[in-house]
């Protein structure tokens, strides 16, 4: 995020660092992704901590409201934790505070996170990966979805966590017509665009159905292994990060994102490299299944945004790239 969170200063950050013993001399904020809010801190020994800000208000993915937001976060990072502490080096894992908590409430909205700092250097979403980069990848996958599942974790139905805002999405109703600079042109496009998007949705229920009737036991899964959350150190070793995702699930939520191809379907090559890796065969209609929920998530998340008050900024300016963007690969197909 390029915009820094409401109502949240150093103050209230370095009060809430002291959950973890931390005390910083410096916070430098990282105006990076799309979602939480980051901030590199320095503390007394010299020592440098990754922190993040989540706004627990927007989150469906982890819960419905602030309060059920904070428990499903909790868990995924309770997960993140746990599988590091088992032996899975290439997880970037927040760290417990002194309540044993991997996330510390600030107030009713944001939620806090630490890890220690790791230095590599992470890519962007939809860049395109080199094949043997891409195997480097598949074989984690297969070596995460091979572990037996933390208590903590999660388990997430393949359907659209965000399916109530489709609702308004569906009509491009529910707000002010002056509630923001981009909710107009917003509800323009979802109107516009309606009986595709809906044409869309209902592809979507279709492979939920056709999948849930023959999925295998799910595993443990990152959720979102895109570029964008993979970082790559100064020896080639390649590591996880941004664990607020993960949870049980079928292994195909991950792989989409590793396998898709620009102007659609999906490579065979990687995915044979985590089949024999695995021992499994890939569903190609839950691969399908978890890229079609990828665009309807977004679009519905870019719709709460802008039917909501909001401001011109980097970030509305961003999501509506997004929005515009997602809406036509839903609409026109990819590439």
């Amino acid at each position: 995020m390029r915009d820094l969170p409401a109502g949240v200063d150093e103050t209230a950050l370095r009060r809430g660092l002291r959950a973890w013993g931390v005390a910083a001399v410096r916070l430098d904020y990282a105006p990076l992704g799309f979602g939480d809010y980051h901030w590199r801190v320095t503390d007394t020994g010299g020592r440098h901590w990754f922190l993040t800000v989540s706004d627990l208000a927007r989150k469906p993915h982890c819960g419905d409201g602030p309060r059920a937001a904070y428990e499903g976060l909790r868990g995924a990072l309770d997960t993140a934790g746990a599988l590091r502490a088992a032996g899975l080096d290439f997880v970037v894992a927040p760290l417990p505070g002194r309540d044993g908590s991997t996330v510390q409430r600030m107030d009713g909205r944001y939620g806090l996170s630490l890890q220690p700092w790791a230095d590599g250097s992470a890519g962007e979403f939809g860049q395109r990966l080199r094949a043997a980069e891409r195997a480097r990848v598949m074989r984690m996958l297969a070596a995460l979805h091979r572990t037996v599942a933390p208590a903590a974790a999660r388990t997430l139905a393949p359907g659209l966590p965000s399916r109530p805002g489709w609702e308004s999405v569906r009509g491009g109703t529910g707000c002010h017509p002056e509630v923001g600079p981009r909710t107009n042109a917003a509800r323009a496009l979802l109107l516009r665009h309606g009986t595709a998007l809906r044409r869309r949705l209902a592809e979507f229920d279709r492979l939920v159905e056709e999948v849930s009737a023959r999925a295998d036991a799910p595993v443990v899964t990152h959720g979102e292994p895109h570029p964008g959350n993979l970082l790559w150190g100064p020896d080639g070793e390649v590591r996880l990060i941004d664990w607020d995702t993960c949870g049980r699930s079928l292994p195909e939520r991950d792989l989409w994102h590793v396998a898709v191809r620009e102007e659609g379907g999906f490579d065979d090559e990687p995915l044979s490299v985590w089949a024999a890796e695995s021992g499994r065969s890939p569903d190609p209609s839950a691969l399908e299944l978890y890229r079609l929920r990828w665009d309807l998530d977004d679009v519905s998340a870019f719709w709460e945004l802008f039917r909501a008050p909001h401001e011109h900024s980097a970030d509305t300016e961003a999501a509506w790239e997004g929005l515009t963007a997602t809406v036509a690969r839903l609409v026109n197909g990819p590439g």
